[in-house]
C-alpha cells in the first residue's frame, strides 16, 4: 500500500510512467487493532509510570494523550501558542490535524495541571520538544519508550495509539454518547446531517472530557490508596 502510494505521487509528478504495484492484490486481510487498557491495567500504568525509564517529556505526552483522547502525533506537536489557558482550550490548527480541519480541545483540571508540569520540564515552543529543542518528539521514539517499558507496566502489550481507543471507549460507558465521542475525536462525518450541522459541540465535549478526567484521577488515586 505505502509503495503504491510512493508510485502515484510519481505518475503525478511525471518520474514514472506507471505504478507497477496496481494489479498486486493485498497479500492478506487488514484487521483493525481492538486493543484498549482496561481500568485496572490504566490504574497500574499511571502508578508505574514514574519509575518508567523514559523521558519525563514523554510520560507526560503520555497522559496529555490518555485525558484528550487525540493522536499521539498531534499530542506531541503541541505548540504552547496553541493553547489558551484562560479559556482552557487546546486548538489543533488544520495543518497538524489528520482530516486537515482545525480542531478544538477542550483542557481539563487534570489537564491543565499535567501542561503546567511539562513547563517546568522543557522550553520552548514545544510542550514536548525533541533532545534538539528545536522539534517535537517523534511518533516512533515514543512507541519505543513504550515498548521498552513493557515488563515494567505488568500489563498486556500495548501502544500510544491503544491509548485513544482506551479513552474513547470508556467515554462511551461512562455514557457519553458516541456523536460526542467522535466529535472528540476529531472524525470526519459523512451525509446530509452532516454537511448541515454547524454546531460546535464545545460544551458537550468539555463535559466528557471533565468526566472523564475525573475518572482517570480517580482510577490513580485508588491504586494510590
Amino acid at each position: 500500500a505505502v509503495v503504491r502510494k510512493v508510485y502515484n505521487w510519481g505518475i503525478g509528478q511525471d518520474i514514472v510512467p506507471h505504478n507497477p504495484c496496481q494489479a498486486i492484490a493485498a497479500p492478506g486481510k487488514e484487521t483493525q487493532r481492538e486493543r484498549f487498557l482496561t481500568e485496572t491495567e490504566i490504574a497500574t500504568v499511571l502508578a508505574k509510570l514514574p519509575a518508567a525509564k523514559m523521558d519525563p517529556a514523554t510520560r507526560l505526552a503520555l497522559r496529555l494523550q490518555l485525558l484528550t483522547a487525540q493522536r499521539c502525533g498531534e499530542v506531541l506537536a503541541l505548540e504552547w501558542s496553541e493553547i489558551d489557558e484562560p479559556a482552557a482550550v487546546w486548538t489543533i490548527p488544520g495543518a497538524k490535524a489528520k482530516n486537515k480541519r482545525s480542531h478544538r480541545v477542550p483542557l481539563s483540571a487534570q489537564a491543565l495541571a499535567l501542561l503546567a508540569e511539562a513547563r517546568a520540564v522543557g522550553t520552548g515552543a514545544f510542550v514536548f520538544p525533541s533532545y534538539r529543542g528545536d522539534k517535537p518528539m517523534v511518533e516512533t521514539a515514543v512507541a519505543r519508550a513504550v515498548a521498552r517499558n513493557m515488563e515494567h507496566f505488568g500489563v498486556e502489550r500495548f501502544t500510544p495509539h491503544d491509548l485513544r481507543r482506551t479513552a474513547a471507549s470508556h467515554m462511551t460507558g461512562l455514557g457519553i454518547p458516541r456523536l460526542v465521542v467522535s466529535k472528540l475525536l476529531n472524525h470526519v462525518e459523512s451525509g446530509v446531517t452532516a454537511i448541515y450541522d454547524r454546531h460546535s459541540y464545545d460544551a458537550e465535549k468539555r463535559a466528557a472530557l471533565v468526566q472523564w478526567g475525573e475518572r482517570v484521577e480517580a482510577l490513580a488515586q485508588a491504586k494510590e490508596a
